[in-house]
């Protein structure tokens, strides 16, 4: 039988990248993956291994020493490594967010600074749009910068930082009302934001005179990776660290940033619920109830027919919307769709597998435990299933709007 998730009409060369992946996943990751999970340890040997790989230069253009990939291929690596675990496919996606934003909205001196050496891994990035009283209300963000002289200085609270210790460059999103009166700030809000670029030193603590990241964040899954608070108390920052230059366009550098990050966390989704059937189509081999295997009782086959199906259809989904955007067509709908869908269904098969596991499944000696963690951050990372679903259905509306 064929491997589940496959893609068609791949080219030679995305096809030894991804074999390239697997291999590194299925050697350097899987063995590893739990253990440090427990640990809750960052995994720098991982870390170093996909630096030495490319993987954190995968879509950066050749001209700033990356590879040039399409964002196709960038999902389907994180789809790879997800499935080896979800933590590391986390690291390179915040880092993949910030440079992407970098090269559609950066200045051309922006570009230069930052993007050759987050091509080679020497920058880490992450970004920050989530305050502690934010939940999905972007357009509430209280976070603000303020103009003195040729510099600006910002103060506020930012949630939910991914890579937030060991980045050394944050893009955050804040308000900043330059050029705007107070009822017209209040009117239109997504008008009154700005991306700013950070550059900060790894770690915790006072990472730079005014900014602050206290720790990290003791979360049920989705460990190793650091999670973290950002704290900015007159955060003195140059009016060239402002990212495409000008104020005001924040807002929608952002959301074209986490509009791609959808995309990767559909990935994600797809890479965990193929380990799930993985695991649960292994196992249910093994066990043996009343004589024989469980994989031979009707049931279990019920299961891993619903369960492999759901991983097919995902994976489509996903392969759909990356390609829908590296054709340079509008892709919100098929990347809210896909992320939805994805996260979903990684949710649904991780479970499954989990109950074929039956009491083993409940034991930290098995990996599905480690999968049922994870599975639930996807339900909310990159916005809820609510919001997914609000924005597919306006999308549906203007596409299906009557006439007259």
């Amino acid at each position: 039988m064929a491997r589940l998730a496959q893609t068609a009409g791949l080219t030679d060369i995305q096809q030894e990248i991804l074999s390239t992946v697997r291999d590194f996943v299925d050697k350097e990751i899987i063995p590893v993956a739990t253990g440090l999970e427990h640990r809750d340890e960052y995994p720098q040997q991982i870390v170093d291994g996909l630096k030495e790989l490319g993987l954190f230069g995968l879509m950066i253009p050749e001209e700033y020493g990356g590879l040039g990939e399409s964002l196709l291929t960038y999902a389907l690596c994180v789809e790879e490594i997800a499935r080896g675990w979800m933590s590391v496919s986390g690291i390179i996606n915040t880092h993949f967010i910030v440079a992407y934003m970098l090269k559609q909205h950066g200045t051309q001196e922006q570009k230069d600074h930052f993007l050759p050496r987050m091509a080679a891994g020497d920058i880490r990035g992450a970004f920050s749009m989530s305050e502690p009283a934010l939940g999905s209300d972007v357009s509430a963000i209280t976070s603000k910068a303020v103009k003195d002289g040729d510099e600006y200085v910002l103060n506020g609270q930012k949630m939910w930082l991914t890579n937030g210790g060991t980045s050394s460059l944050v893009a955050v999103l804040v308000r900043s009302d330059e050029g705007h009166s107070p009822e017209e700030a209040a009117a239109k809000p997504h008008k009154s934001m700005t991306t700013f670029l950070i550059e900060k030193e790894p770690g915790f603590g006072e990472v730079r005179p005014g900014l602050t990241i206290p720790g990290k964040i003791d979360k049920m899954g989705y460990k190793g990776v650091d999670t973290t608070e950002m704290i900015m108390d007159g955060l003195r920052l140059p009016a060239d660290r402002v990212l495409g230059g000008v104020t005001g366009r924040g807002f929608y550098q952002m959301m074209d940033g986490v509009e791609v990050g959808r995309v990767n966390v559909a990935a994600r989704g797809c890479g965990v619920a193929q380990r799930a059937f993985e695991l649960g189509v292994s196992y249910a081999q093994q066990r043996h109830t009343f004589g024989k295997p469980i994989a031979q009782h009707q049931a279990i086959q019920f299961k891993l027919a619903e369960m492999a199906t759901k991983v097919e259809a995902a994976h489509a989904m996903m392969v759909n919307a990356a390609r829908k955007k590296d054709s340079g067509e509008r892709n919100d709908l098929e990347a809210g769709m896909a992320k939805y869908l994805a996260s979903e269904y990684c949710k649904e098969v991780v479970e499954d597998a989990f109950r074929i596991h039956g009491g083993y499944g409940f034991s930290k000696e098995y990996e599905i435990e480690r999968l049922y963690r994870e599975a639930p951050m996807l339900l909310i990372g990159e916005g809820t299933a609510e919001i997914q679903k609000m924005i597919i259905g306006r999308r549906l509306l203007e596409e299906y709007r009557l006439q007259g």
